[in-house]
């Protein structure tokens, strides 16, 4: 009876030492799982390799923050370039490398620019690459600068863009253009803008607005100052010139 109880007591003994050791097993993973992570890290998916899993997870994060990156075209492919991203490979279409169509892709080898990723596929290894975003972005800060250059009462030259039933654009230069309403083409009243315009002249225009970038334009101000400088400038005589006395009015006069 005593070498029973002796036994249980030895089992209680081995079942509390296990349970001590699990215990204490699970604590120790628990403090290193950040290391267990990297370790698996290290040892790849089976199909790529870890740098190649590694720069996929610094492609999504810069996919993510829609990060601006610095490339340099490493070779030309159908229908656009290759640039290299964390050493992955990245395709930019022709059609996203400038703001203008790309015929010939031989120049751009080798060149710099500034792109955003816009497909980051790590399963199907596709990394698609643009430029033209940045360009756009560019272009319009540039654009807003010079509209804040421009200020009213200003005396501009530039060309007739597009005409439309309610007046025309004209194009300032450096992309930016202002509307002439239809009412301030001419001093006479007119049906259409083509009646007095054509796309591609070259106009002068005053500029009497230029409000939340929009910029309006008057041809009919300009006409208009004009026709009061010219009303200015006419000579009159002096006075002691146009005054005639009696002797001058009759000295040609015959009696009879």
């Amino acid at each position: 009876m005593v070498d029973k109880i002796q036994e249980v007591k030895d089992w209680e003994m081995t079942a509390l030492a296990d349970r001590k050791e699990e215990k204490t097993m699970a604590e120790s993973m628990k403090d290193f799982e950040k290391e267990l992570e990297e370790s698996y890290k290290v040892m790849g998916d089976g199909e790529k390799d870890t740098d190649t899993l590694l720069a996929w997870e610094k492609i999504k994060e810069l996919y993510a923050e829609q990060a601006t990156l610095d490339v340099t075209v490493s070779g030309i492919v159908n229908k656009g370039v290759i640039a290299l991203v964390e050493g992955i490979r990245g395709f930019i279409p022709a059609s996203r490398l400038s703001l203008s169509h790309v015929d010939d892709l031989n120049p751009w080898l080798g060149r710099e620019l500034k792109v955003r990723i816009i497909t980051a596929d790590a399963e199907n290894d596709k990394l698609v690459l643009s430029a033209r975003e940045i360009l756009k972005e560019e272009r319009d800060a540039q654009k807003k600068l010079k509209v804040a250059e421009i200020k009213e009462g200003e005396v501009l030259t530039g060309k007739v863009e597009t005409i439309k039933d309610y007046g025309a654009f004209v194009d300032l230069g450096d992309g930016v253009s202002g509307l002439v309403h239809i009412s301030q083409i001419s001093l006479d009243r007119i049906k259409h803008p083509s009646v007095v315009l054509k796309e591609g002249q070259e106009v002068q225009v005053k500029v009497i607005g230029n409000k939340d970038g929009k910029i309006s334009l008057s041809m009919k101000a300009l006409l208009q100052e004009k026709e009061e400088e010219e009303e200015v400038q006419v000579e009159i005589p002096e006075t002691e010139e146009i005054g005639t006395s009696m002797g001058d009015l009759l000295k040609n006069f015959k009696f009879q």
